[in-house]
Formats: C-alpha cells, structure tokens, sequence
C-alpha cells in the first residue's frame, strides 16, 4: 500500500472517471479518497445566453472568447457538473494532500489545470502521470509527482479556442449558404472533403471491360495448377491499372486488349498448341511483424478484423486502460518500455519456443513529433501480461476481443521474421505465355502469433501460402481446360472508418484520438450517411465543400490543416506563442484572417450556385434542358427547367446518373396527373413520389387547407395503386367501431412501423395478412383479447430483459429494461441508458453499476420546454432546511493558462441566469467540442 501522505486528513486523488478511481482505489488503500471530475469540469459557453451578465453586451460574446483582449476565453461550470464541483470541493476540507490524476496528454492536463483554478485548494499539489492503471505504476508515480505542464494546457487551450472560431464563425456561413444547423470544424471540414472527393472520382470513373484465359495445366505426375494469360505474341494482356479510370480507355495502345469474340478464337487456336515451362522464378523473402497499437491502427485493424466503429473501440479501450488491462489507449507511439519487451519475449519463448524470439530486440521509431505526448504504444498493462484466455471469463465479449488483439499485436511485435520463398512459374505454348505466383512459407515466425486483418492466425497461415508443384524448365505440361474470363474494370473505393482514419494520419491532420468524435460527427450532422461499411457523402456535404474549396480554400487544405496541429504542438514545447498565432489566424496578418475573409465571402457567396450539380443535358425526349440536383431547404432534388422530382433518401451521389434522374422527373410528372376526383371532397387524388418513399396525396396543396397524405401499405409497390385503393388508404385512420365493454372506439392505422390498431391506450400491431383497410371489429376485439406482447405498447407493464442482485445505493433489484427510446438500466432510482455498442445480454453487474454511478454523478436530468410548463405550483414557506454547501460560480472568466503575454483578465461575478441551459438564438454547431 502506499505511504500514508504528510497532514492530518487523508490525501484526495481526483481522476477523470469512476471506473478509473475505483481501480486506482484498490491499490492506494484506506488513507486516500479517489474521486473522479467525471471529465471536465469547465467549458467555453454554448452561445451567448450562457454567458455572464456583464460580458452579454459584448460583440464577442457569442463566441466565449474575447477576441478584442488577447482572446481570453470565458469559462464557466455547465450545470450538469455543479454537484461534482461541490462535492470535489467538500472533500478538499478534510484532505492533507490534493493529487491530480488525469491522463498525460493535452486534455487531461487541461482538465487538472481547471481543477486547480476551481477548487483553490490551499493544500499541497501533485500532478501524477503514469501510462498503466498496475500498483507498480501508481505507486510509482506517487514517488515521482511532477507540476502541471503548462505547455500542454497552453496548447489545449488553443486548440479549443481555434476551433470554437472556426466552428461558430464558419457554420454561420453555412446557415446562410447551404442550409440552417450545419457545423463546420477543422478537421471534420476536411475529413468530408476527402469523402466527396473520392465519391466524385466515382462520378467521373467510366468502366472497362477486358478478357483474358485462365488455364488448367497438369504436370506428369498428375499435379494440378492454374495460371493466368499475361501475353500474345510478345503483347501483354492489360490489367485494371492499364485503363484510365476517368474515360475506360486503354492508357497504351500497344497492350494487346482481347473482347469476347478474339478471346475465345484465342482459346480454339490454343487447344491444339503444347506447353511447357518457360521460367522459374525463384527468390526467398523475409516479412518483418507490424509495430505495436497506436491509437489509429488499433482502430483501423479493430474496424477490419472485428468491424468495430471508432467509436466502439476507443469507448471499450478506455474501459479496458481504466480497468487496468492495458496501458493508455490515446497514443501516436509506437515504443515500449524494456520491462514490457523483456515481458514480451518471454511470453514468446514459453509460447512458442526460443526459435521464435530474435536475437535482439526490437525497437520501433515513433513517428511522433510532439515528445511530451509521446507514451507507450498500446500494449497489455503490467508485466508478466496475463494470458487472454485468463481473462475470457472477467472482461465482456467486446473488451475479450480488443484485449486479445492487443496482446497478440504485442507479442507478435517481438517475435522472428516469417522466412519463406516466392516462386513465379511462367508456362509457353504458341505464342502465349501463362504466368503463376506461388508462395511457401519456411518459417512463420510471427505469424503463428498475428495475422494482420485476421482472426486466426493458425487458420490463416494457409492463406499465407500458395504452393505449386514442383517443376524444372522445359518441363512439359498438358493443358486440361482454358477458360475465356471477363473483367470490369471498378471505381475507386469509397472511405470505411478504416481508411479514412489511415488517410488523416497519412497527411497528419487531427489527432489520433479525435477520429472517433470526428466519424460521429459528420455521421450525426448528415454529411455522411453508411452504406454497408463504407462512408458515402450526401449532397449537402457537396455543397459544403464547394462553397469551402472556392471561396475558404485555406480552411479546407490539406496542408494548411496539418501545419494547424504542428503548430499546436510546437505550442506545448513553449516554442511558439499561441495568441500571435490566433491574433493571425482570426484577424490576419499580411494574408487575410478569417473575420475578414467571412465578412467579404458573406457579400459573395451564390447560395443558389453553391448548392446546384449538373448532371448533363438530355439530347432525346420531349425535355432537353439541362438537369440539376439541388440541395434545398428541406432536402436535396431534381430539377429540369420547371419540372422537379425528388431524390430517395440515401441515395449515394454516384447513383444520381442523368438517365436516374429523368426517371425520377418522369414518376414525378406523372404525380401532376390526378388518379381521380375524391367524390367526398371533391378534390383530386396523386400518387406521388417523395424522399422517404411513394405517397397518396388529396388537393393539390395549393389551397388554404392542407393536402392529406397517407402512406403505402409495406410491400406495396406505386403500380399497385389504383384510383380506389388511393382511397381506401387516404380514409386512414378509420372506425371500426366500439368496444362493447369500454364502449370506446378502435381505430385502425398504418403507422411508421407498419399498419396497427388502437383502443384507448392499447397499440397493437397488425399481422401481415390482415390489412389496415379490410380489417374489422371482430378481428381487431380477438387481437386485443389475446395477451400482449412486449413492443412498442409504452402504458403496458413490460417484463425486465434482465435482473441483477440488488443496488448496494438503492437496495433494490438492478433491471434491464425496454424504453421508448431505447434499452437502459434501472435501480429503482436512477435510469441509465445502455450504449449501442453493448448488448443487454453482454452487460455484467460491473457494467451495469459504473454506468448509473456515471448517470447519478450528472446530476437530475435537464427539464425541457413542455417539463417547464408542467412544473407544480409553489408551496406554503416550510421551516428551513440547515444550508447546503455553496454551489460553485456559475461562470468565470479564464484565469489565464500561463502565457508571457496574457492579461489578466477581471473575474465574473456570479450569474445564476447563465448557468441555465439555454438554447443559443441561432442553431448551435457542436464541432468544437473537446476531443
């Protein structure tokens, strides 16, 4: 245990999150608290109204950064974190000694750094830092405490600032522009720009095709082989990479290109020819191991081997560094420690036996730049790492497979080169040449431990390997089998979460650690939609990055961006200053400055000619205009002179050809002719088609009341709607009639989850065969009288999808329940809302308990407009209750993170109003949320 700490109290260790104390606990013992801020515990204001009273004057208020003064930041406590603040600041009373815990990077320093100005403490500090949650490691960072880096919280602090700029000042133009509640951001700017460029690649990408013959030949003993047709008469047979992607022509005139007819003239003339074996390539190779996890190749391998989000795995790798299994998940190194190597290879020689383990170590250059960032790279925590099979029974399904894939990375990292040779066997008859590549492995060397993109590496090793029978030159062969094969040729792939993290690290754009909140941005605000596993952009994301290539190229180059983070870095080495750099970037300096470039750009700026793509124009058919896309207010559309059409919802940009989009103009056109005339209304009847699919729709729309519209039922096609079933659907909701017991009325419906009936407060569902507009009173009172089954019904009870033992808070039963929105947990007290990315039949009692811990420690959830209005009337006066602590100050004015030439700033007094949430007047964008 670790030495009691010098004062009277014990000494009070604050980390960022719960699970992170309670494991620290388990090593510091009973003479220290662990407490967690529960991330950080001070923020810029989320607009205007969140701002102290004395700076809502200002021209600069909306931004929280006073960019007039050195552009000092205005910081205040979001009101969710004022219990935490509180009671951080009851347990400061009583402590002898105060030890910031948070991690070593920029956020977590920033994140001690405001502890510090918030809590005051009048005690001694401590910054401790270590890189694995073991007891070794805690203690010794207990022995070796260090000050705050004011590098890294200068650095920190910048980036926030550069990207609250960015982001509030940019996505106004883009309100403006393009459409209302967009967001632009440094990085997630250019991460969309790389997703529409590769999509227009795929625009502009015409398609070849090309023929070749795959040939069976048999050696004399009977051996079997296949081999490829690689030239004719001294001409090469091209491949994909010989046709230019943007016409499908061939790029040399020389290669010689074979179509279905001269292939299969080929393949009759060859039948009659002998073979035998031309050359024999033979050379030896050697494969080396990858280096160990960084944050980005664990995501990108995670994302490949186990088709995890970013997301996914950076929140299970937290879970396991917290946990103490791993050491710290955000990371550019690729180094280890010695104690990890020697633990490494030892585990390799007893694993697999000394032949494994090279004579020397081996050691991996980080491509880092910023030293004071530069940790481990992601290995198992502690040394000797425990065996993962160890732990299958501790850690939950998702936490098993990342730890198992960091393990194995790790080992294999200090195992021997694969030994093997590659052989190229080319085979002649005629004046055709085959050609074959085979590949033995004599030595696997780390691949009996890691297969890169492979789950299995004894499974795998076969794969590693393609062998051909053995064969000397001249040797002849019989041909047994000659197949004509067609080849297209195919656009360049779209981005996964994969290759798009790989190309940001490529062009250093972004930290590592910041892709995961980048990918859910972009996804959240509807830039990218998934389509399988790829990112596809949407037109909105188009017109985005036009009006940024054209008129704020700068914001969006690749290059620029990643100066950005070097300069940052350089920022954390004390080697740049950070407010010449935003006095420069905001306002200019030779070149110009953001405000004035925006200021200029609002003047400019066509928003219709920044949200308008052509598609060609017809040179057939009755409408020869040209044809548009069109990203409107409410969507993106079709549009061809007067006529217009809309565009089904995720449809990829690539798919939107010319002759599409006249399909879709010619279905809306025949929307504008009425099926009838209704004979109750006597208003007309359409059969239109919209974003979210075919509709029925009565009036025009042109009228003082509003058009009715009623959906298809599902599986109904548009050319199954006749006159009289348009009809029929638009009677929906319809009376079946009464209940005899309640005597109120059923209705039936069809709903955005299909067609249902409904009594009171009873939905139920309809069974496929019985129709909304056929179904009657008998049907619907035998539905109701049977039981119901668990569903979307929110008034009746619902059985728990899962128990545990009871709360040790509450005393009650922890449940795993169904909610409207969604799965979450309850102990009787507190609900808590399960993540996505874990299921309710993976969720352990630990789980379940550190995720209500994190929900009771964020306070009462927030009452929105309607829990406003339906607040109880007040009380008479009751005797007064003894006072509580004092909440913290709602906002403050930063108390500047050192810098030589910041001025102090006066402190903000106390606003009650600003610590309410308020909704900003203009639509807020959430791109500068701290990464």
């Amino acid at each position: 245990m670790a030495k009691r700490a010098a004062g009277t109290g014990k000494s009070l260790v604050i980390v960022e999150s719960p699970a992170k104390a309670r494991t620290i606990s388990k090593y510091l013992g009973k003479d220290y608290t662990v407490e967690a801020s529960i991330g950080h515990i001070r923020d810029l204001p989320q607009g205007s109204k969140e701002m102290p009273e004395e700076f809502k004057g200002k021209k600069w208020s909306y931004l929280g950064v006073n960019v007039d003064d050195g552009f000092e930041p205005v910081y205040i406590i979001p009101g969710e974190k004022k219990p935490q603040v509180t009671k951080l600041k009851a347990l400061m009373k009583d402590a002898s000694r105060l030890y910031l815990a948070t991690d070593e990077d920029r956020e977590g320093e920033a994140i001690s750094w405001h502890l510090l100005e918030v809590l005051k403490p009048k005690i001694p500090v401590h910054r401790l830092v270590f890189h694995e949650i073991t007891e070794e490691a805690i203690l010794d960072a207990l022995e070796h405490p260090r000050d705050i880096d004011d590098g890294l919280v200068r650095a920190q602090e910048t980036r926030r600032i550069l990207d609250r700029l960015y982001g509030y000042e940019v996505s106004q133009l883009l309100w403006r522009k393009v459409a209302p509640r967009l967001s632009a951001g440094r990085v997630q700017s250019v991460a969309v720009r790389l997703i529409v460029e590769r999509e227009r690649q795929r625009m502009a990408f015409r398609s070849a095709t090309y023929w070749d013959l795959i040939a069976r030949f048999v050696t004399e003993d009977g051996k079997e082989f296949d081999a490829e047709l690689v030239s004719v008469g001294g001409r090469k047979v091209p491949t994909g990479k010989d046709f230019d992607s943007a016409t499908g022509k061939i790029k040399d005139p020389n290669l010689l290109l074979l179509n279905e007819k001269t292939v299969q003239e080929l393949a009759e003339k060859l039948h009659n020819e002998k073979f035998a074996v031309s050359s024999l390539d033979d050379k030896p190779y050697t494969r080396k191991p990858s280096e160990p996890f960084t944050t980005s190749t664990l995501q990108q391998e995670a994302n490949r081997k186990l088709g995890f989000t970013a997301r996914r795995t950076m929140n299970v790798a937290q879970s396991l560094y917290e946990n103490g299994y791993i050491t710290y998940m955000r990371t550019d190194s690729t180094n280890l420690a010695q104690v990890a190597i020697d633990a490494a290879r030892d585990l390799v020689r007893t694993e697999y036996g000394p032949n494994y383990v090279p004579a020397e170590p081996r050691v991996y250059k980080s491509k880092v730049k910023n030293a004071q960032e530069a940790h481990e790279a992601i290995r198992p925590a502690g040394h000797p790492f425990k065996l993962p099979e160890s732990l299958r029974n501790v850690l939950t399904p998702d936490q098993f497979k990342i730890f198992d894939l960091i393990w194995k990375r790790t080992i294999a990292s200090q195992m021997s080169d694969a030994r093997g040779r590659s052989i190229t066997l080319s085979v002649a008859g005629g004046d055709a040449i085959f050609q074959v590549t085979g590949k033995t492995i004599e030595f696997a060397g780390f691949l009996r431990a890691y297969v890169e993109g492979s789950d299995d590496p004894e499974a795998e090793l076969a794969d590693q390997e393609r062998l051909l029978p053995s064969v000397n030159i001249r040797d002849p062969l019989g041909c047994k089998q000659l197949t004509e094969k067609s080849h297209s040729t195919q656009p360049p792939a779209r981005f996964s979460e994969a290759s798009l993290t790989a190309a940001l690290e490529e062009r250093g754009i972004g930290r590592p650690s910041t892709y995961a909140s980048i990918i859910d941005t972009i996804l959240e605000r509807k830039y990218v939609f998934k389509k399988a596993n790829a990112l596809v952009p949407t037109w909105v994301a188009f017109s985005v990055s036009r009006l940024l290539e054209e008129h704020l190229p700068n914001l969006v180059n690749y290059e620029f961006t990643a100066k950005m983070e070097d300069l940052l870095d350089s920022i954390s080495r004390k080697e740049e200053d950070s407010v010449a750099y935003l006095q420069n970037f905001y306002f200019g300096n030779g070149d110009a400055g953001l405000k004035p470039q925006l200021d200029k750009k609002i003047i400019e700026v066509d928003p219709r000619e920044m949200g308008r793509f052509t598609l060609g124009t017809p040179t057939e058919g009755e409408h020869q205009e040209e044809v548009f896309v069109r990203v409107g207010k409410f969507g993106p559309f079709i549009e061809q002179g007067e006529r217009k059409g809309s565009i089904p919802q995720d449809t990829p940009p690539d798919e939107m050809t010319l002759e599409r989009a006249l399909k879709l103009l010619d279905q809306a056109g025949v929307g504008e002719e009425p099926l009838g005339i209704c004979p109750d209304t006597h208003k007309p009847v359409y059969l239109k088609q919209g974003r979210f699919g075919p509709y029925v729709q009565r009036g025009a729309g042109d009228e003082d009341e509003k058009p009715k519209n009623a959906s298809l039922l599902p599986g109904m096609q548009p050319a199954d709607v006749t006159f009289e079933i348009a009809l029929d659907l638009l009677k929906l909701p319809r009376t079946l009639g009464e209940n005899p017991e309640t005597k109120e009325p059923i209705l039936a419906a069809n709903g955005r989850y299909g067609p249902y009936i409904k009594h009171g407060s009873d939905f139920r569902s309809l069974p496929p065969d019985i129709s909304p507009v056929t179904v009657s009173l008998d049907q619907a009172l035998a539905i109701f009288a049977q039981p119901k089954v668990r569903g979307r019904g929110r008034n009746a009870p619902k059985e728990p999808l899962k128990t545990f033992e009871s709360s040790p808070v509450t005393g009650q039963p922890i449940k795993v329940l169904e909610g409207r929105y969604g799965t979450y947990i309850s102990d009787g007290v507190t609900n808590a809302t399960l993540p996505k990315d874990l299921s309710h039949e993976e969720l352990t009692l630990p789980q379940a308990l550190t995720l209500l811990e994190e929900r009771a420690a964020m306070g009462p959830p927030k009452k929105g407009r309607r829990g406003a209005k339906a607040a109880a009337p007040k009380k008479a006066a009751t005797p007064k209750a003894p006072k509580a602590p004092k909440a913290p100050k709602a906002a403050t004015v930063k108390k500047a993170a050192p810098k030589k030439s910041a001025k102090k700033a006066p402190a903000a007094k106390t606003a009650t109003k600003a610590a309410k949430k308020a909704t900003p007047k203009n639509p807020k964008p959430n791109d500068d949320i701290p990464f």
